[in-house]
């Protein structure tokens, strides 16, 4: 029996993809699920839909068994920095000591998703790359 899954809205996909392509040497892909965006073999974005309890780990992740859109990311280390990112909407996957995932909101601060999607690439990318990006 194979129900339909729910699909990031394109809306969302846009704007990742318009945050994330401007990144040097990144590129997007389709992941097992939801869309990410990868500097070299390194994802440094996913976003993913989360319904009825699907995907599992994530659902146990985010606390929620959806819907709800969820972005991950890497942080600066093990630590939740920024410490703004120890509370909801934000929470801990557990399968990188340093990934981050997000609980979507319906009015998305989108400069600061670019941000914190800046800070993962610049954790993952190699450090000639990662000195190219200025934060703004």
């Amino acid at each position: 029996m194979s129900a339909r899954r729910p699909q990031v809205p394109e809306d969302t996909v846009a704007h990742l993809r318009a945050i994330c392509l401007v990144l040097p040497e990144t590129r997007e892909e389709q992941a097992w699920v939801g869309t990410r965006w990868r500097v070299r073999t390194h994802t440094f974005a996913h976003v993913l839909m989360l319904g009825d309890g699907w995907p599992p780990a994530y659902a146990r992740a985010a606390g929620t068994d959806g819907p709800a859109c969820i972005l991950t990311f890497r942080s600066w280390d093990r630590e939740f920095a920024p410490p703004e990112l120890a509370h909801p909407p934000f929470f801990r996957p557990g399968w990188f000591p340093d990934m981050v995932g997000m609980v979507m909101p319906a009015a998305v601060d989108w400069q600061g998703v670019a941000s914190l999607l800046a800070m993962s690439y610049r954790v993952l990318a190699p450090k000639k790359l990662a000195d190219l990006i200025v934060e703004a």
